[in-house]
């Protein structure tokens, strides 16, 4: 019997891992110049951990967790927004200094980006 190579979700530390991430992640995303646009009005410490919840919960289940990523569709949670390709590139500059942080080696780093890279048509929309 062949052995199943482990999920990504596995070799990224799991769950916790990656919510250690999505707490580092965010914060940045929020306070990046370009970025910081998208948080402007005033939103309650329940919009904040819906959306932090719903970031787990979607790339832990596109990593191969065992979780259930009940949010919208990325083109529908983004419509509207006005995202611009350089939006999108300052969010992938937030995410490799969060990969940075947390020494995500390679090839995990490779295939977060590659996944992360993949939903840019769905989100850029200018």
């Amino acid at each position: 019997m062949v052995d199943k190579p482990a999920s990504l979700y596995t070799r990224l530390g799991g769950y916790d891992a990656i919510a250690a991430m999505i707490d580092d992640l965010l914060p940045g995303l929020r306070s990046d110049e370009l970025l910081s646009r998208f948080w402007v009005s005033p939103r309650s410490l329940d919009t904040h951990n819906r959306e932090r919840q719903l970031a787990i919960d979607f790339i832990a289940s596109a990593a191969g967790g065992p979780t259930f990523y009940l949010g919208r569709d990325m083109r529908m949670s983004h419509k509207g927004m006005g995202i611009t390709k350089a939006d999108y590139a300052a969010f992938m500059r937030c995410l490799a200094v969060s990969l940075d942080k947390f020494k995500v080696p390679e090839p995990e780093r490779s295939e977060v980006v590659a996944f992360i890279t993949t939903l840019e048509p769905e989100i850029v929309e200018a």
